[in-house]
């Protein structure tokens, strides 16, 4: 069983010595892997529903903006040299695809290819409508973008006529040192989430997704991928049980339910915190984790 963590990449809680402590923690510690989340926008006033949230409201003020999930990353590339780094996740529809892609395999040149792809399509209209982008077609968005994004990781000279996007000949360097390109994994637990993921995903990141949950979203994906011609194995299944917490026997019944990787929520507010949480982390779950 790999373990991951989600810690809190916000203000002002994310400072340089903090981001370095957790890094250096997660690499002392054997964890599997540091996500970080993003929201370029929060609102006093909002009517999105959150999905995670009993009140519909993300946990998080205004005034705790999140750190850009790229910048954050960078830095931890630099203070790491073993743990995998991931956007969890990116708001793919929302953004410029180019400058994505370029993020994308920068962090993975600067990391020596440890980056992995996080990619969900939003949950808060508010912010698509504040940076210029339709709430509507999403979806259909995303997985355009993700194919800009392709050609620019894998082609010398990139180009794409879409619906939604034309990018002319051009060339975009250094390409990412994973080939083809940095696991994709959606996040999500709708079917179309999980259609995303057989279509074109290598991994799947569930959110706040009890045990007993599970394994009727794994019985899907699994059917999905038949349908394709792929195999379960082909995806690297990761669950963040976020706000419903986790201890080792919840990890256990993870893994009894084809969990290859939980991602344990890291919510410490100052460096003694995130040093003293990721310790005893690694000795009560992460150890007896690798026998799983």
């Amino acid at each position: 069983m790999k373990i991951g963590l989600f810690p809190a990449t916000v203000s002002p809680v994310a400072t340089p010595e903090f981001l370095r402590a957790l890094g250096e923690a997660a690499d002392a510690g054997g964890f599997h892997s540091l996500w970080v989340p993003e929201h370029v926008l929060l609102f006093d006033e909002y009517g999105s529903p959150y999905p995670y949230a009993h009140d519909g409201k993300i946990p998080v003020g205004g005034e705790n903006g999140m750190l850009e999930p790229f910048a954050a990353l960078s830095f931890l590339a630099a203070v790491t040299s073993r743990v995998r780094l991931g956007t969890g996740i990116c708001l793919v529809p929302q953004r410029n695809p180019v400058y994505t892609a370029k993020s994308v395999a920068d962090v993975d040149w600067l990391s020596d290819g440890r980056l992995d792809f996080g990619v969900g399509i939003g949950w808060l209209a508010e912010e698509f409508q504040a940076v210029g982008v339709p709430w509507e077609k999403r979806g259909q968005r995303c997985r355009e973008y993700l194919e800009v994004m392709r050609r620019l990781w894998e082609d010398d000279v990139s180009e794409h006529k879409g619906a939604l996007y034309e990018l002319p000949a051009s060339r975009q360097y250094p390409k990412p040192l994973q080939k083809p390109h940095p696991p994709i994994h959606f996040g999500g637990e709708s079917d179309a989430a999980l259609r995303r993921v057989a279509d074109v995903g290598q991994g799947w990141y569930g959110f706040s997704l009890d045990p007993d949950a599970v394994p009727e979203r794994l019985a899907l994906l699994t059917r999905l991928l038949e349908e394709r011609g792929r195999q379960r194995e082909d995806v690297l299944v990761s669950v963040c049980p976020y706000l419903l917490g986790a201890d080792l026997e919840k990890v256990e019944r993870y893994g009894e339910a084809g969990v290859d990787q939980v991602i344990l929520p890291a919510f410490a507010f100052d460096v003694d915190g995130i040093r003293s949480l990721l310790d005893s982390f690694a000795e009560t779950i992460v150890e007896p984790a690798a026998a799983l």
